[in-house]
This record gives structure tokens, C-alpha cells and sequence, in this order.
């Protein structure tokens, strides 16, 4: 299997995710911040140079904790219309291995049966949490 699929790495599908994003339809990038195969640092940035309507009001879009409790953020979420970045505390590559629950929520939420987006379109209500890695 991993052969036959070695032919899609090479693929660039960026004209396709920015058609998705001109086309309304919400559409959720998750990476584990301790991911060394896809690290989220590649993920942002290749979030921020998608070519779509918004993407310069969305590289200029703050990071904000994400989680159920703003007291202790499970990630780190960045949004502008209907693109969500959403970088996941303590996890790897197998976000939903690494934190079970966090991937929980995330998932409940992007599909519509939860509160964890929907509550940060409104970021004064929580404080940014500090980027301490690079």
C-alpha cells in the first residue's frame, strides 16, 4: 500500500484546498505540535500561503487557546471564516492517539455538535496563549 501511494506525495492540491475555501465549506487543519513527520510549523505555513479570498486577513489572525477550559487550552486555534488551524498540545503525527479527548472535542466540534470553534469566533474572551516554540 505504501507504494502504490508513493505517486500522491508529490502532488500539489493547493488550487483545490483554495477552491474549497472560496467555496464556503469549513475546512479544519489540525497538526500535534510534537509531530516530527508533519510538523505544525509546515502546516501554518502552508495555511498561510493557500491562495484563497481570505488568506491575508487569515495570516494576520491571532492564535487563541482552544479547549473546554480557557484555563488550561489543549491547542492553540487559529480562525478566519471558514479556515481553523488548530495546533493540538502534547501530541504527535496520531493526534487522536496522543490526546484521545482533545481529538474528541476537536471532531464533535467541527461537525457541528459542540462549542469549541464556535466559541472562538469571538477572541477577546481568551487570552492568546504565548508561542514558545519556533
Amino acid at each position: 500500500m505504501h507504494t502504490a501511494l508513493l505517486p500522491d506525495w508529490l502532488n500539489d492540491l493547493s488550487d483545490q484546498v483554495g477552491a474549497l475555501l472560496n467555496s464556503t465549506l469549513d475546512v479544519l487543519v489540525y497538526s500535534g505540535d510534537k509531530d516530527f513527520i508533519c510538523n505544525w510549523r509546515g502546516g501554518e505555513k502552508w495555511t498561510h500561503e493557500v491562495e484563497w479570498s481570505g488568506k491575508q486577513d487569515f495570516q494576520n489572525a491571532t492564535y487563541h487557546g482552544w479547549g473546554l477550559n480557557p484555563a488550561k487550552p489543549e491547542g492553540q486555534l487559529k480562525l478566519y471564516e471558514n479556515l481553523k488551524f488548530l495546533r493540538v498540545f502534547d501530541a504527535g503525527h496520531m493526534v487522536p492517539m496522543n490526546q484521545p479527548d482533545a481529538a474528541l472535542q476537536m471532531l464533535n466540534s467541527f461537525i457541528g455538535q459542540g462549542p469549541l470553534f464556535s466559541s472562538f469566533k469571538t477572541p477577546t474572551e481568551v487570552s492568546p496563549v504565548p508561542n514558545s516554540e519556533t
